[in-house]
């Protein structure tokens, strides 16, 4: 798998955001994609040293248009804590 298909996007949310300053970044991950993976991506991608990595599953939650039933996707959010020694990253400082 390459890093670019692990870290799909990156979350920008209130509470993320609150976070950047203990030095966390949230993105949403693969599905399939372990912490060893999501570590190794975000290292190649953004140049940065993890020291851990933090992941949570969610379940789409069911929709309907009119007559019509559906459920959202089930996706993957990782939460990833860099060393002290690290640099940030840029993408969130804006």
């Amino acid at each position: 798998m390459v890093a670019h298909d692990i870290i799909r996007r990156p979350i920008i949310t209130e509470k993320s955001m609150d976070q950047v300053a203990d030095r966390k970044y949230t993105f949403e991950v693969a599905k399939n994609a372990n912490k060893i993976q999501i570590k190794k991506a975000v290292e190649e991608i953004f140049k940065v040293e993890v020291a851990k990595v933090t992941t949570i599953n969610y379940s789409g939650k069911p929709k309907r248009q009119g007559v019509f039933v559906g459920k959202r996707a089930d996706w993957k959010k990782a939460v990833v804590k860099l060393t002290e020694s690290s640099k940030t990253i840029e993408l969130f400082e804006a």
